[in-house]
């Protein structure tokens, strides 16, 4: 079953927020409209910035790790976002 892995921000503070999904328009909704209380409730982060598809679950939640371990710095370096995907 396919996995996405995800980044969503903050307009107002540039708060990030990494995660993983089986359905990414239906995690967006629920970000969007602050349908479950959390983080990103809490902080707004509600605008997607960046996602990347994968064939397993298993897959997206390894990359997900992966990226939850750069520093924030690096997410928003030249250099850290072509190494995730984001150019």
């Amino acid at each position: 079953m396919k996995g996405y892995v995800y980044i969503l921000a903050s307009a107002r503070n540039g708060t990030l927020y990494t995660g993983v999904t089986r359905d990414l328009a239906g995690r967006l909704y629920a970000h969007q409209n602050a349908l479950t209380p959390g983080f990103t409730s809490r902080y707004g982060v509600k605008t997607l910035v960046w996602f990347e598809e994968h064939d397993l679950l298993t897959a997206a939640i390894t990359r997900e790790k992966t990226i939850k371990k750069w520093p924030r710095q690096w997410k928003f370096s030249s250099r850290g976002r072509a190494t995730a995907g984001f150019l």
